[in-house]
């Protein structure tokens, strides 16, 4: 509970910027993978989808979902227990609410019930 929390959501234009955070008060948040997923205002949490992933530790193994991988990247800071999410060139279908997950392994897929600890979300709206 409460373990991690998302922040850098906001209102943009068509082809705005934002750097969304997933700040952790997890133990040894360097053991874990994390990864970035979104919910669209139409859809249910069971087709919340996975955006991207980064691996534990300071390998930096990254994988971002092919639809948004010339736009969107994920990196980290262990020393300061945050994993980014840069979106660039946003687009009016990136609506959503953003949500980062972690799991206790150096790898992570975009499984959503093989992670340990979800934030609440931040939210994203792009408008035209």
């Amino acid at each position: 509970q409460g373990q991690l929390k998302e922040s850098g959501g906001g209102s943009v234009q068509t082809g705005g910027s934002l750097r969304l955070s997933c700040t952790a008060s997890l133990d040894t948040y360097d053991n874990y993978c994390v990864g970035w997923f979104r919910q669209s205002p139409e859809k249910s949490e069971k087709e919340r989808e996975g955006v991207a992933v980064i691996s534990a530790g300071d390998e930096n193994v990254t994988f971002v979902a092919t639809s948004v991988k010339d736009r969107f990247a994920i990196s980290r800071d262990n020393h300061k227990k945050i994993v980014y999410l840069q979106l660039n060139n946003l687009q009016p279908e990136d609506t959503g609410r953003y949500y980062c997950a972690a799991r206790r392994v150096r790898y992570c897929s975009f499984a959503k019930r093989e992670y340990d600890a979800w934030g609440q979300g931040t939210q994203v709206t792009v408008s035209s």
